[in-house]
């Protein structure tokens, strides 16, 4: 029976109907997802300007109920705490850097840690069980035992590096979001504190300002200023702010107010020379990136560009050549 079905897979028809069904739905998908996608920048930010409130409520009740210090982020999944717990998984699949890329990558709290050990879990068995039955039960692969369980072996380690490959994709379209819109953060900032806005409500109008263009950036700035009302130290705010994004740049401007915190330089004057810098750096970057376009273009230019250009330049002198002879 198995055999009949990857024969009438085969087919071109059945193929061509399979290639077809997927490109409608598809297309109804492409359609239909932003008519369904909700608000999705106003529910974050809302979630955001309400986290300060929370954590005030949460101290205010562990003084006065001399509790332990109770968490923020909602309790993971019963099923996958079950399993994590039962086999102490955290010992040997969650490390400081996973946690550290959690961060980066956006996922906080208990839920975000215990899930991404889980998956790294069952992410490769259930590739390896997958790869097992389409190698040894579906397909009539003519290769030895070896071949097939190494195939097997390697749709597992695949599984091992998904999760790893998802964060590393989520950090980087979040750095790449944030890196867009911390030029006019920086600025904004700038405006603020000359102005005579304490960092705090800098921090604060920014957020709000900067959400229509960075959800990330916006994200990291309210959770920088609930942690400059609640800690003790500020310089640890300013530490997780860079921590948490993983940008140079961003590294600079916590160092800048801390060192303004520490040695009580002038906050306008370090950020008004961190502008600039940001600024010149950009222009080097366009510099460099506008540099590096001609040798990009060497290679096109040759296998696309001149062979047409001289099969039009020289068609018509070939075609007067063998019309006279």
């Amino acid at each position: 029976m198995l055999t009949t079905i990857f024969q009438e897979l085969q087919k071109p028809q059945v193929i061509a109907s399979i290639l077809v069904a997927i490109a409608v739905g598809a297309t109804i998908l492409t359609i239909a997802t932003p008519l369904l996608e909700g608000d999705r920048l106003s529910k974050r930010m809302k979630d955001v300007a309400s986290e300060r409130e929370r954590i005030r409520q949460r101290e205010r009740e562990r003084l006065a109920a001399g509790q332990e210090k109770v968490t923020l982020r909602y309790e993971p999944r019963a099923f996958m705490k079950r399993i994590v717990d039962n086999l102490s998984l955290t010992k040997w699949l969650g490390t400081e850097t996973a946690k550290q890329k959690l961060w980066m990558a956006g996922f906080r709290g208990p839920q975000a840690e215990i899930a991404f050990v889980f998956f790294r879990l069952v992410t490769p068995i259930a590739l390896f069980l997958i790869s097992v039955v389409y190698i040894f039960g579906i397909i009539e692969w003519n290769q030895s035992g070896v071949v097939k369980f190494g195939a097997t072996l390697c749709a597992a380690y695949v599984g091992i590096k998904l999760p790893e490959l998802f964060l590393a994709n989520s950090t980087s379209k979040r750095q790449q979001s944030m890196s867009r819109a911390y030029p006019n953060a920086l600025d904004l900032l700038l405006i603020c504190v000359e102005s005579g806005m304490s960092i705090e409500h800098a921090f604060r109008k920014v957020s709000q300002e900067i959400g229509v263009e960075s959800i990330p950036m916006a994200e990291e700035l309210t959770l920088t200023t609930a942690e400059l009302s609640y800690l003790p130290d500020r310089r640890s705010a300013y530490e997780n702010l860079s921590n948490r994004t993983g940008l140079d740049s961003v590294r600079a401007l916590s160092t800048v107010l801390v060192q303004a915190e520490r040695y009580g330089t002038p906050l306008g004057t370090a950020l008004r020379v961190l502008a600039q810098e940001s600024r010149d750096q950009r222009m080097n970057e366009a510099e460099k990136k506008a540099a590096a376009l001609p040798p990009k273009l060497t290679v096109p230019m040759i296998l696309f560009f001149l062979p047409v250009l001289f099969a039009v330049i020289l068609t018509p002198a070939l075609i007067q050549i063998f019309h006279w002879s």
